[in-house]
């Protein structure tokens, strides 16, 4: 809980704030005060031998602690210090009692615990209770008032199981809000996975068909034989980006470095790049082969579509890989959102992504997080 939800009296109920007095009093615990408030007017039994004018002022003294023992159900979303002078109000007209022989305002110790644990913070109506219980014991204890002696240690024991009781339902109540916080964060991070992926996935099997469509236009007239393998290929391109889409949407796709470094020079072929790609990849765990994959994706999917390179080299080796292309760089754009997915990738594995760009061209390389010699084998 937050400092502001400590200073809170823990016996409020936030949705009861806008009721009717009397369905807030028993929204807030009214209706299980109310019966042991009858014995705020034992005193005038003890009394009855008094003058008139005696019972009349016990039975006003009485009256007033039924007040302030109801109300506390009123006042709970007071701001502290006015919840602190209600508990003092109580308190001083129970010692007020104590002006009148016999009265044995000690026997009103579980009204003083009881409110206070619903009142205050916790940490400060621990003090009272305390502070209640051996006083109450040290004044019993001299005047030899065995019932006295029980009742306040009855106050110590409604107390603490009171005030221990509202505590763990505040409790269960905090853990619920975090829990639908938790769900909340998590189906917003699974649609941000899930876009990603689309994005990774669709925006380089979209490009890799757009640059075969072009490149079969352009064969039409002169070569039907390889304008046919072209449309082909492309068919076979469209089909797997819907297997992809549909295996992501499953949560079962899988990735991996040599698949996209074979499509990569596919692809750059087709789009008339010189491509220079290892036949040889160092052994990787899926995790890192499947991360190593996307950056190759990503990165491949950009030089085809804005850099205007006419080069493009792919180096591998057990702590990472580097694409590095002679195109024009971003010339003054900023990545897109397929950079700041791979990004978030990256950062999620431990790794780290580097990307610099100039006139000349753009390197992109990402890092495992770990030496080669604490990896594991594919």
């Amino acid at each position: 809980m937050t400092e502001q939800n400590d200073l809170a009296a823990p016996g409020l109920n936030p949705g009861a704030c806008d009721l009717p007095w009397y369905r807030r009093a028993f929204a807030q615990g009214a209706g299980y005060i109310a019966p042991s408030s009858v014995f705020a007017f034992i005193p005038i039994a003890f009394a009855l031998e008094s003058g008139p004018g005696a019972i009349l002022l016990i039975a006003l003294n009485c009256l007033v602690i039924v007040v302030f023992l109801l109300g506390s159900t009123l006042v709970m979303h007071w701001p502290e210090w006015g919840r602190w002078l209600w508990l003092a109000g109580l308190i001083a007209s129970i010692i007020t009692l104590g002006l009148f022989p016999d009265a044995r305002p000690v026997y009103f110790a579980p009204f003083i615990t009881c409110v206070a644990v619903t009142l205050i913070a916790w940490r400060h109506a621990v003090i009272v209770v305390i502070a209640t219980t051996m006083t109450g014991l040290g004044i019993t204890l001299i005047q030899g008032d065995l019932f006295g002696v029980i009742m306040v240690l009855m106050a110590l024991a409604l107390a603490l199981t009171v005030g221990l009781g509202i505590r763990y339902d505040n409790t269960r109540a905090a853990l619920r809000r975090a829990e639908e916080r938790t769900a909340v964060l998590a189906v917003a991070a699974e649609r941000e996975r899930i876009g990603r992926d689309l994005h990774d996935i669709l925006g380089h099997s979209l490009t890799t068909i757009a640059v075969k469509a072009d490149l079969a236009q352009r064969l039409a007239s002169r070569d039907p034989v390889a304008t046919a393998a072209q449309i082909g290929e492309i068919a076979s391109i469209a089909r797997q980006a819907l297997k992809d889409v549909r295996t992501t949407a499953a949560g079962m796709r899988e990735v991996r470095l040599a698949s996209e470094i074979a499509a990569a020079r596919s692809v750059l072929t087709a789009a008339g790049l010189e491509c220079r790609a290892p036949v040889a990849l160092p052994m990787l765990t899926d995790a890192d082969s499947e991360l190593l994959g996307y950056v190759v994706r990503e990165a491949v999917t950009n030089v085809v579509r804005h850099s205007g390179a006419t080069r493009c080299l792919i180096e591998a080796d057990a702590d990472g890989v580097t694409v590095t292309d002679n195109g024009t760089g971003f010339n003054g754009r900023r990545g897109g959102s397929g950079l700041t997915g791979l990004r978030q990738r990256t950062e999620q594995a431990g790794g780290t992504l580097d990307v610099r760009t100039s006139p000349e061209g753009t390197v992109l390389g990402v890092r495992l997080p770990a030496p080669a010699s604490e990896r594991g084998t594919r």
